[in-house]
């Protein structure tokens, strides 16, 4: 199993970056996680939002394969704790199947690309910001494989 990220947004703050890096250098090197990203598509007062959501579902959907399963981070998508996760985690692994997580742009995902999901998972009932998202997301997957392979980082 690989773990993609695949984020609209290429510019982040330096803490952003350093911090997701961190975690990410954490991850078992079998996952082979990449991050990708998508440039914001140009929003216009002129040209509906949804022109601009519904570029970035394009970019986003051709990078993924059929036999992807794909997790969009929706916020009103299902919550999981952290043995949750880490749970689906292992369930995913077992089916082999490269997983590739989304993190849209400011406007949120395409219709499009919420039918394509497989699985759709809020981090959070806040609003967050996108490069925190990014910083958490990294930190819940580093959470969940740790829970699974026992390792001391997550206590209760």
């Amino acid at each position: 199993m690989h773990i993609r990220l695949i984020a609209v947004g290429d510019r982040q703050p330096t803490w952003v970056d350093a911090a997701f890096d961190d975690y990410v250098a954490r991850l078992p090197r079998q996952w082979q996680f990449r991050l990708d990203t998508i440039a914001t598509a140009k929003r216009h007062k002129s040209s509906p939002v949804d022109t601009a959501i519904q570029a970035e579902g394009e970019k986003i959907l051709a990078r993924t394969k059929p036999a992807d399963h794909v997790v969009v981070l929706d916020e009103r998508g299902k919550q999981f704790s952290s043995k949750e996760l880490a749970g689906k985690l292992d369930a995913w692994q077992t089916v082999g199947e490269d997983l590739v997580f989304v993190i849209g742009g400011p406007d949120g995902v395409s219709g499009t690309l919420k039918e394509r999901a497989n699985t759709r998972w809020s981090l959070s009932k806040l609003t967050l910001p996108h490069g925190l998202a990014r910083v958490l997301f990294a930190e819940q997957i580093y959470r969940a494989w740790s829970l699974s392979t026992g390792h001391p980082y997550h206590r209760e």
